[in-house]
């Protein structure tokens, strides 16, 4: 990582949030080593754009509330299980691995872990998933946590990614294999008949010939 875009994601919430309009906070923190502007980060608040105005030597912002929303306490994540119908979205959603459950069965939000993103809230088809006050401030540990978390879920599904295409490559490989092979068995085959086709049809138009032709004395 380069030195400048460490120091200022370390000062980052690393919430994963994505409202900074960015797809984490590694990239909002290249982003502004290039030049972005220093306060679209909610969960870091005027505290944060404050440390990121020290390391960058740059003055000071109010927070970006029309593109990126307020500033609110820590928030947590919990599922009104009974409605919960296992559909799994919340799981997809999730960027630190916070919530577990399967396919049609109820799932359940890991407190320890939720970094109150907010991410799970929308793909929920039923509005079981709701936002209550965390009663607790946001630490440096639970910062490195969440990145851990995040760094673990990114490398398990690229390594998914990578194990579906190799598998999608090797069923193509198949089926190009057993095709061609079809096609060696059977083309022979293919060809006689069409040979002995054509061959009964010339018989037939030259029969049809003979037999209307009148001979001569």
């Amino acid at each position: 990582m380069n030195p400048l875009v460490e120091q200022i994601h370390a000062v980052l919430p690393q919430t994963q949030c994505t409202k900074c309009g960015y797809d984490g906070c590694l990239p909002y923190a290249t982003a502004i080593s290039e030049g972005e502007e220093i306060n679209r980060c909610p969960p870091g608040g005027d505290e944060g754009i404050s440390a990121l105005a020290k390391i960058l030597n740059r003055s000071p912002l109010p927070l970006n509330t029309e593109d990126c929303g307020e500033h609110v306490p820590l928030q947590l994540a919990i599922i009104e299980e009974r409605h919960c119908i296992g559909c799994t979205l919340c799981i997809q959603a999730c960027p630190v691995d916070a919530i577990i459950g399967a396919n049609k069965f109820m799932h359940t939000i890991v407190a320890e872990l939720c970094t109150g993103c907010e991410l799970c809230v929308a793909p929920c088809p039923v509005d079981c998933i709701e936002m209550i006050p965390a009663n607790r401030q946001w630490t440096e540990q639970d910062a490195n946590k969440a990145w851990h978390n995040y760094q673990h879920r990114e490398k398990r599904l690229q390594q998914q990614k990578e194990a579906e295409s190799a598998r999608l490559a090797t069923a193509a490989e198949r089926t190009l294999s057993k095709n061609s092979l079809d096609l060696q068995t059977t083309t022979p085959e293919v060809k006689d008949t069409k040979q002995q086709a054509i061959a009964a049809a010339l018989a037939k138009a030259r029969a049809r010939r003979q037999a209307v032709t009148p001979t001569t004395e």
